[in-house]
């Protein structure tokens, strides 16, 4: 990116308007994408939160800490020229959904899937027309081909920005009914989460918590909470 420099060079970052939308400033230069093209953003509420990112950074600039910028350029130079197949990519997690495949034992966590899995998968089908079939087990069961497409169909009505935060979302919880219900306002970003992660935790209350397994978490929930508030900035 166009002034992405080991250390900070500039004073303050600020938002300006744009042909098609806002942008961000430092010290009045314009930023731009790694691919030097103009980082033209849709509201400005996307754009403050990107010129909040820019002035947190001290001294060395470090890109992790950034992730509405990460996004966005994502959003304007990896995803138009791929849009089909991103929306193919994000869809195709509708034919194994995380909430479509239960546990056989134990009955408590049997249970458990079944009272938090299920509302979501109703809502699925009554709001996208698209009921899923359950199994038990990891034996693959093949989904209602009406059923994927329709899913599809809610994929692919994001613009490039909302495929992005999109994306993120059903990659981590590994569920794309749990991703457009966050999309959707059904879910927080934390409750999907928290959702997704129904095993794990379960395993964790028989056998204790293991601190690297709960860092890496953390920091997914973190990823989540990221993609759910850059899909609600860049909403029109």
């Amino acid at each position: 990116m166009t002034g992405w420099a080991p250390k900070r060079f500039w004073k303050s970052a600020s938002v300006v308007p744009a042909d098609g939308g806002f942008t961000v400033h430092l010290d009045g230069r314009p930023v731009k994408t790694p691919a030097k093209t103009p980082l033209i953003l849709p509201t400005q509420a996307l754009a403050l939160a990107i010129a909040a990112e820019w002035d947190a950074q001290e001294g060395e600039v470090k890109p992790a800490t950034m992730p509405m910028t990460r996004m966005a350029n994502s959003a304007l130079v990896k995803v138009p020229p791929a849009f089909e197949a991103v929306v193919d990519e994000v869809a195709r997690y509708g034919g194994t959904d995380l909430l479509c495949y239960r546990a056989d034992a134990p009955e408590t966590l049997v249970q458990r899937q079944s009272r938090d899995w299920t509302p979501l998968l109703d809502w699925a089908a009554q709001r996208f027309g698209a009921p899923l079939r359950v199994t038990s087990g990891v034996i693959p069961v093949d989904q209602p081909a009406d059923s994927l497409q329709r899913l599809r169909a809610a994929v692919a009505e994001q613009d490039a920005f909302g495929l992005v935060a999109l994306h993120d979302l059903v990659a981590i919880t590994g569920s794309l009914v749990l991703g457009l219900a966050v999309a959707q306002g059904r879910l927080t970003p934390d409750a999907a989460f928290d959702l997704s992660r129904l095993d794990e935790d379960w395993q964790a209350e028989l056998w204790g918590i293991d601190s690297e397994a709960a860092e890496t978490a953390a920091a997914k929930r973190r990823d989540l909470s990221d993609a759910a508030r850059f899909l609600a900035l860049s909403a029109v």
